[in-house]
């Protein structure tokens, strides 16, 4: 959304906290990136090198991309997970421009790839898990101005591990121009720091995080250049503590230091541990060291004392953020209560204590699995109502929700994130929070929700999250998600679990779905067999304890969209004794239109299938049927007659029923639908017109010509643009322009014919004209 002001182009986020309903369409040039990632096969060849490698080219010649999109391109194509040697061929120096390298995910790339990054100028790299290739591989790769010229190298969690299995960081000396060097979570030993440390002499940031490196005694050397320190996880024994706090006492222009720790396993005071890590208060009680600090991250540190803490923060009174997490001291009244006199505004807390630090633990520490399970947890706490702090619940939170949803696609395979994470978007999506929040918002939360749900279908609380977030008219009516891959999941979990709670959600989200999602689609949920024995079993409990609750007209409703247009599941439904069990719900609950209308909707489905009719043609079931053809209730005997309509318009040899004349059923029918009242309210929806055009053949039972044509009349005149334009598209005006030319048709059957096609013409889907063409006129005085 753009604003024009005299001199200055001002663009206006659509999202904030006061509106989340509005939201930014996705930029055009994104679209475009996102579409090239999507169809990478179709606009781009593979060609043979002269070395007789392959390579990828787009097939528009002369295409260019600058330095922006290149590396738009590079980025997004690792997000979508489609990165390997062959795509990176696509990146030559000819077509593309790359500065800044960004390889979030280099999992499958191999030197063959690499190689690639030869023909481009490149100032910063990241290559973020690279382990088909070494970093000393990836350094050959480079080209020989970006060799002289690199700035910034990220490799974490990437291997210096040679074939031989040695740690070679030798290449690293030939960036002699570093300056921001990120090797954590990887071999780098101490020897690799004595190494960096000579060789690299602008080197000023410095990742060493869960590294092997358990002496920092080489930090000496750059004390005079090293503004950023990262320790995070490094396993300094407390026995050097006294030695560590030297090192770091020295390094008089550090900005940042990050000393932070998981939590482990082992007992307090157990110096002995090998995980044992130096103490924090050695460094505390430092007040005259790390003149310069801005950023302290002492996170999963034991023991700090808080009188300890609060003067080395008055004395280091440019310190802007301090990591708490893991830690009590982050709960302290000095870092939660405003009004405390210890309280800084100008100090930023990572930690549990308030809703701030809860946020700025989830921005800071994605790369943390244990941090992130744990702020989680915090946040679900918070966001439940009956813990302090509470989170305000009463305006939609999109901003939580976005950095729970990054957790979440961050850790799609650890179950405690995924635990926490379901659980806490149920709770900022719930009620009447889910209409405050945009479609496309709440789209992303049940794609997460569906990943937790496929990756761990055995684990019943994590599936009832799931199940509790998904079961809204909200997000079921309104959000357009992958419809037919949910309503699997669900039936998987409804088949997994005797929980009452969770068969009714799991059934009321399938009886929405089954009619929101294609034919073929149905075809496949319903002709699974596990599916329909469980959907009837629970009608058969409800049914032994003559119990008619939600979970029962849920269940009927499922099955009768599983069932529409469908054979397969019709044959399913038969093949497990459905029918039987749907007569014995008939009988069980007499005159109760809202189960009788289910039954007979989804015997109606079986009846549109003439090689399934036979099924029908059975004595109780028709004495049944000729009851409900006379209910009061209109529902109760439109779909009576509908199966009636469709079982008399076989060939007469084809009706098997003794104790029923087919002459004396159909008399009743044409009897009961003259003698309907048009309701208010459209009482069916329907996916297709196709099953009732053999009803309308001429010749046809006048009966079944007249349910045929009152079924297409009411849909038409109460939802005339769904279903005159649907009619026009499967040749429907075709058919009944043959009934009405007909003379042999039935005044009666012809006039609501009329009435049909004269709202068609009123729609603009069928000219007047066409409506008169070879009618006979008849004049009466």
């Amino acid at each position: 959304l753009l604003q024009e002001t005299p001199h200055v182009l001002v663009v206006l986020r659509m999202y904030d906290k006061d509106n989340p309903l509005l939201d930014d369409p996705i930029l055009l040039q994104e679209a475009c990136i996102d579409y090239i990632c999507d169809n990478i096969s179709s606009i781009c060849n593979s060609v043979t090198t002269e070395s007789g490698d392959q390579k990828l080219q787009f097939k528009e010649e002369e295409i260019f991309f600058h330095t922006e999109l290149s590396e738009q391109l590079l980025v997004r194509l690792c997000e979508k997970k489609k990165l390997d040697d062959l795509v990176l061929t696509l990146f030559q120096g000819e077509t593309t421009r790359l500065r800044h390298v960004r390889l979030s995910d280099a999992s499958k790339l191999t030197v063959k790839g690499l190689k690639t990054l030869k023909g481009h100028k490149i100032v910063e790299l990241e290559a973020l898990g690279l382990t088909k290739a070494t970093v000393t591989d990836l350094i050959s790769c480079l080209g020989e101005w970006s060799l002289q010229n690199l700035r910034l190298l990220n490799v974490s969690n990437s291997t210096f591990m040679d074939s031989n299995k040695f740690c070679v960081v030798v290449a690293l000396a030939k960036l002699r121009n570093l300056q921001v060097l990120n090797v954590s979570n990887t071999e780098f030993s101490r020897t690799s720091l004595d190494l960096v440390v000579e060789d690299l002499p602008l080197l000023e940031t410095l990742d060493i995080s869960q590294t092997k490196v358990n002496d920092i005694s080489p930090l000496r050397k750059c004390k005079d250049r090293l503004k950023s320190l990262s320790l995070y996880g490094c396993k300094l024994p407390a026995s050097t503590s006294d030695n560590v706090v030297s090192v770091l006492s020295e390094l008089t222009e550090l900005v940042h230091l990050d000393i932070s720790d998981d939590k482990d396993d082992h007992p307090p005071f157990d110096i002995l541990a090998p995980g044992a890590k130096f103490k924090i208060s050695t460094l505390l009680q430092k007040l005259d060291t790390l003149p310069k600090l801005h950023s302290f991250d002492i996170s999963g540190k034991e023991e700090i004392v808080l009188s300890d803490l609060s003067s080395f923060l008055v004395t280091h009174t440019n310190i802007n953020f301090l990591g708490l997490v893991l830690t009590e001291a982050c709960k302290d009244e000095m870092f939660t209560d405003e009004n405390n006199p210890d309280f800084s505004t100008q100090i930023v807390v990572s930690g549990f204590g308030t809703e701030s630090q809860i946020l700025e633990a989830l921005k800071r520490y994605l790369a943390r699995p244990q941090y992130i399970q744990k702020t989680l947890y915090y946040l679900f706490k918070m966001t439940t109502g009956n813990y302090e702090p509470k989170i305000d619940m009463n305006v939609p939170r999109v901003d939580i929700i976005f950095k729970v949803l990054s957790c979440a696609r961050e850790y799609p395979t650890v179950f405690p994130i995924q635990m926490a994470a379901t659980a806490c978007l149920f709770n900022l999506s719930k009620s009447d929070l889910g209409a405050k929040i945009h479609p496309k918002i709440l789209k992303e939360i049940v794609k997460a929700d569906l990943d937790a749900m496929e990756t761990f279908p055995q684990h019943q609380q994590l599936q009832k999250n799931v199940l509790l977030t998904i079961c809204s008219d909200r997000i079921l009516q309104e959000v357009n998600f992958d419809k037919y891959r949910c309503a699997k999941l669900v039936l998987d979990c409804l088949c997994s679990w005797q929980d009452h709670s969770m068969n009714r959600m799991s059934v009321a989200i399938c009886s929405i779905l089954a009619a929101k999602i294609s034919t073929e689609e149905t075809s496949e949920l319903g002709s699974h067999a596990s599916y329909m024995k469980k959907l009837l079993s629970i009608v058969r409990g409800r049914m032994q304890e003559a119990l008619m609750d939600i979970t029962m007209k849920f269940t009927l409703s499922a099955l009768w969209n599983l069932t529409d247009e469908s054979p397969r599941t019709c044959k399913v439904f038969l093949d497990e004794e459905g029918m039987e069990l749907f007569l014995d719900v008939l009988r069980t609950f007499p005159g109760e239109s809202a189960i009788e209308t289910k039954i007979l909707g989804l015997l109606n489905n079986i009846a549109e299938v003439s090689w399934l009719r036979s099924s029908l043609l059975v004595d109780p079931f028709i004495d049944i049927l000729r009851t409900l053809l006379h209910s009061n209730s209109i529902e109760v005997s439109y779909f009576a007659a509908g199966i009636v309509a469709h079982l008399a318009s076989d060939k007469p040899e084809r009706w098997v029923v003794a104790g029923t004349p087919k002459s004396v059923i159909t008399r009743e029918l044409w009897n009961v639908v003259s003698g309907w009242t048009y309701p208010d309210e459209e009482m069916v929806a329907y996916r297709s017109f196709k099953p009732f055009f053999p009803l309308l053949q001429p010749k046809q039972e006048e009966a079944v010509q007249l349910w045929a044509v009152w079924a297409i009349h009411h849909v038409c005149t109460k939802n005339p643009s769904r279903y005159c334009g649907m009619l026009a598209q499967q040749g429907g005006e075709v058919v009944l322009l043959e009934l009405v030319r007909e003379a042999s048709t039935h005044p009666t059957v012809s006039n609501i014919t009329d009435q049909v096609l004269s709202t068609m013409v009123e729609q603009g889907f069928l000219a007047q004209e066409e409506t008169m063409k070879a009618r006979a006129v008849f004049v009466s005085f």
